[in-house]
């Protein structure tokens, strides 16, 4: 029987194992770096924007299936938004890993798939790291970024 959490699971590892946007951004205007010290992700965001767009996004670096998954579903998800629509489904996000039962799966999309996560507490600084290095970058703190 087909199992939706067999379909979650697929698609962390398919991130995982073959992350979008995995690189660099030569002539990216935001650059920032985050660290999970709980479980040892790092990650160094790199954004193109035209002040009102991300334009383009990618992402390198280490750590677990989540982090990197969450990081190539998150890259997927915002390119081409405006940085509204960024702040607006980083809120979004942020509610389904923490605290939403209820969600719209069809706005949100893939990154759904994430939604188990709120069950692991420890689990949630992985999925969420990029997402927070994402909306300093976007406010222009150039402090790396930490879950702590």
């Amino acid at each position: 029987m087909f199992d939706i959490k067999d379909l979650y699971q697929e698609i962390i590892v398919d991130h995982n194992r073959s992350p979008r946007n995995f690189g660099v951004i030569d002539d990216a205007d935001k650059i920032l770096e985050g660290f999970n010290p709980l479980c040892g992700d790092k990650l160094k965001l790199y954004i193109k924007t035209d002040g009102q767009n991300i334009n383009d996004i990618a992402f390198d670096g280490t750590g677990c299936a989540i982090s990197i998954a969450s990081a190539s579903l998150m890259t997927d998800a915002m390119k081409n938004k405006s940085i509204d629509e960024a702040e607006s489904l980083f809120n979004e996000f942020h509610a389904l890993i923490t605290t939403e039962d209820k969600f719209d799966s069809e706005h949100l999309g893939k990154l759904t798939v994430l939604a188990g996560v709120k069950d692991f507490p420890g689990r949630v600084k992985c999925a969420s790291l990029c997402w927070h290095t994402l909306r300093s970058a976007l406010v222009g703190d150039n402090k790396p970024v930490t879950t702590e």
